[in-house]
């Protein structure tokens, strides 16, 4: 079992931009969706599909499993997806030793923007980029689940600002 840890951030302008590695365009949605787990379905760049269960909430860590699927599945559960199927585009971008996942989102989340970091160990201390704003770890609003499943609920909540 694999586990995930990371710290999620709002991100300020776009300086960060000049540093991009890579991008992928990302659609995702949830076919299941509870307080403390979840199971995700992400096609990338059209081309691969992952199936992925999270367990945990309000942490660092929660636990995470993966699983390679056919697009064509993925598709066909994406529409019988929970709430909305999410719209982004990822970029990557190093810094200090440590690399940055940027959401771009488009669609029902135009204009939020969240940068992430996946850390070894729940010690670990990235450095962070002038471009980050506020952070929003453990903030379940900002979590692609409730962006996904709770969007008609707390829309209004979020801020798009850093």
């Amino acid at each position: 079992m694999a586990k995930e840890i990371e710290r999620k951030f709002l991100v300020r302008g776009e300086t960060w931009r000049s540093a991009v590695e890579s991008k992928s365009v990302l659609k995702q949605g949830y076919v299941a969706s509870m307080e403390d787990r979840s199971v995700r379905i992400r096609i990338l760049d059209e081309k691969t599909a992952r199936l992925t269960m999270k367990i945990g909430r309000g942490t660092l860590t929660r636990d995470e499993f993966e699983y390679d699927i056919p697009v064509s599945d993925a598709e066909e559960l994406l529409e019988n997806a929970i709430g909305i199927v999410i719209e982004k585009t990822r970029y990557r971008v190093p810094y200090e030793g440590f690399v940055w996942e940027v959401d771009v989102f488009a669609g029902a989340h135009r204009g939020l923007v969240i940068a992430e970091v996946e850390m070894q160990a729940e010690t670990d201390n990235p450095p962070l980029p002038a471009w980050l704003g506020r952070e929003v770890t453990g903030d379940f609003r900002y979590s692609n689940q409730a962006l996904a499943t709770e969007f008609e609920h707390d829309r209004h909540g979020l801020s798009h600002t850093a």
